[in-house]
C-alpha cells in the first residue's frame, strides 16, 4: 500500500531500492553517536542488506523526489523492528514517524527494538512515540551498551 506524508510516499521496497537503502543506512548511522563505534563501509551495509533480505526482512521505504530518503526493515516472525534510518538532510521532517507507524501497523501485536544508548535523539524519538524502555544491554555483534524498547508488549 502506498501512503504519502509531508512530500514523501511509503512504499515496500523492490529489488533496485537494495543500493539506496544502503546508504541511507550508512549515511544515517554515520552520525555522530548513531552508528556503532567502528562503522561498516557502504560496501559492508550493501552486502548486509542482500542477508537479511535474503533472510526475511520486510523493508517500507520512503521516497521523495524519485529517490529513497528512509527505510524501516522489520523482522514480523521474531516481532522485531530492525532498522529505522532516514537520510541526515530529511530527518525532523515526519518521515521517521511514518515509517514508525507502518512498523506498528505491520506488527499490531506489538515489537522490540534496540538503539545505541548514546544515540539520544533516537531514544526521544521512541519514548515520544510511546515504545517503553525495557532494559540496558550489549549489542550482539559489536558489544556496544544499547537500550531496548518495546511498543505494545504484553
Amino acid at each position: 500500500m502506498k501512503t504519502r506524508t509531508q512530500a514523501h510516499e511509503l512504499r515496500p521496497s523492490v529489488e533496485s531500492d537494495y543500493d539506496a537503502i544502503a546508504e541511507v543506512w550508512h549515511s544515517s548511522a554515520s552520525l555522530p553517536g548513531v552508528g556503532p563505534p567502528t562503522m561498516p563501509t557502504l560496501g559492508e551495509l550493501r552486502k548486509w542488506v542482500d542477508l537479511e533480505f535474503a533472510a526475511g526482512w520486510s523493508v517500507t521505504v520512503g521516497v521523495r523526489g524519485g529517490n529513497v530518503v528512509g527505510f524501516v526493515a522489520i523482522k514480523r516472525s521474531q516481532a522485531v523492528l530492525d532498522q529505522l534510518f532516514v537520510r541526515p538532510g530529511s530527518i525532523g521532517n515526519g518521515l521517521g514517524r511514518a515509517l514508525l507507524s507502518e512498523a506498528m501497523a505491520a506488527m499490531p501485536n506489538g515489537f522490540t527494538l534496540f538503539t545505541r544508548s548514546a544515540n539520544t535523539r533516537a531514544r526521544r524519538f521512541y519514548e515520544k512515540a510511546g515504545l517503553v524502555f525495557l532494559r540496558h544491554d550489549v549489542h550482539p555483534r559489536t558489544g556496544d551498551p544499547v537500550a531496548y524498547y518495546g511498543w505494545n508488549i504484553r
